[in-house]
């Protein structure tokens, strides 16, 4: 199932927008069995553009999702982890052993990390209550 995930995320980064840092990232999730997938969206008002990880869980939550099961980032040649934000964006949506794997343009897996070794004693939705 990774390779449609990492088919998904590399289509999504080449429709990437990033005329500023020509920094393409594409993100491709699986909720339930269904592919979601974003990619980033720059802003010349920086920092307002949009991560691809953020794309593609907006996509899932339109399509009525709410638990991802599994993710792939593809940015450049070198792991492209989350950001911190997009890091508490997955944490809304993914448990702790969320995997999440890095590939480069070409498809290759680079990295694989569980979101609690991303984001160790992060504050979720159950902290809530």
């Amino acid at each position: 199932m990774i390779q449609e995930l990492i088919r998904e995320a590399l289509e999504a980064r080449s429709h990437a927008y990033a005329p500023y840092s020509r920094f393409q990232v594409g993100a491709a999730l699986r909720c339930e069995g269904v592919v979601h997938s974003g990619c980033n969206v720059e802003n010349a008002a920086y920092p307002l553009g949009t991560c691809a990880e953020a794309g593609a869980i907006a996509a899932m939550v339109r399509g009525g999702g709410r638990r991802i099961e599994e993710i792939v980032i593809v940015g450049g040649d070198a792991p492209c982890t989350p950001c911190g934000g997009c890091r508490q964006k997955l944490r809304e949506f993914g448990l702790p052993e969320l995997p999440v794997h890095m590939i480069d343009p070409q498809g290759k897996l680079l990295l694989t990390r569980t979101l609690a070794e991303l984001l160790p004693d992060a504050f979720g939705p159950d902290h809530l209550g």
